[in-house]
């Protein structure tokens, strides 16, 4: 089995734990449907492990974070400038609450592209377990993680922008990339999760958030890709009551996976995740029968 890539992120919810999974399910998708698929188009990209550990011509990797594809393309862009200069922020003298705490204030007064970039990575590493979260006025408040040594990834970041030649970023609606989808492409899509409890709800991942209306609007596109514009489509989602009735129209089944967003080790059990497959072509027009 070939040797996994991990993303340069930290990032809570990414995939690099289930991308064999993944990657087993999109060449299956293009087995069944006879369509060889050419791009992998991402909406919801996040720290990129589905990017990193597939093999297509082309990629298309969205997300609604400004600041995430900011980074990305400042990282693509000029790598040996930018991790020198990234390098410069993990210090011992850098890794202090107050310092954090500045750097947090500046980040979030900037509007200089490439300062941004720099300020994310370092918050990313040195900020709370790996968490992306902004309040309602677009102010980045992820506290200070208290990590002895935070790891500097520079090694994962140079494989990132070697590979990042081979794709395109762009910082749309999901809504958006669907009604732009490239020919002979395939869509892994891995939204912000339905909350499995009142308590465990997190919209707060980019302004204005992600809700049910999006849930079910973001299935219904799925499956008018597979069916019209003749694109498989896969998503991932926590498996609910909710999710398996608006994936219904969808190919399902379902992995147990290990959640680490709690600090508490005990705490983190394992959970049912749901995978959705719109197949498209013929196979599509099956399941429509299957589920008529």
């Amino acid at each position: 089995m070939q040797k996994k890539t991990r993303a340069f992120l930290k990032w809570a919810g990414g995939k690099y734990s289930l991308v064999d999974d993944i990657a087993k399910r999109l060449d299956t998708a293009q087995a069944l449907t006879g369509n060889r698929a050419t791009t992998l188009v991402e909406p919801f990209v996040g720290a990129g492990s589905v990017f990193l550990n597939t093999h297509f011509d082309h990629y298309v990797l969205n997300d609604i974070n400004a600041d995430l594809i900011n980074l990305y393309r400042e990282l693509t862009h000029a790598p040996d400038e930018f991790i020198s200069d990234a390098r410069k922020l993990f210090s011992a003298v850098n890794n202090d609450a107050d310092i954090y705490y500045g750097l947090r204030k500046q980040f979030n007064a900037s509007r200089d592209a490439y300062e941004r970039a720099i300020l994310f990575l370092y918050m990313n590493r040195h900020g709370y377990n790996g968490l992306c979260r902004y309040n309602l006025k677009g102010i980045f408040n992820v506290p200070f993680g208290k990590y002895k040594k935070p790891y500097f990834p520079e090694k994962e970041m140079y494989f990132f922008a070697e590979k990042a030649q081979r794709a395109t970023f762009t910082c749309l609606s999901y809504k958006d990339v669907f009604a732009q989808l490239p020919k002979n492409a395939v869509v892994y899509c891995d939204p912000p999760y339905v909350p499995l409890s009142k308590t465990a709800s997190f919209t707060s991942y980019a302004k204005g958030g992600f809700n049910l209306d999006d849930q079910a609007n973001l299935a219904n596109l799925a499956e008018q890709a597979a069916g019209v514009s003749n694109t498989s489509v896969l998503i991932s989602n926590h498996d609910t009551l909710w999710t398996r009735k608006i994936y219904e129209q969808a190919s399902i089944d379902v992995l147990n996976v290990k959640r680490t967003i709690s600090p508490k080790g005990h705490a983190r059990n394992k959970v049912s995740e749901l995978m959705a497959m719109y197949l498209s072509g013929r196979q599509y027009q099956l399941n429509q029968t299957k589920h008529a």
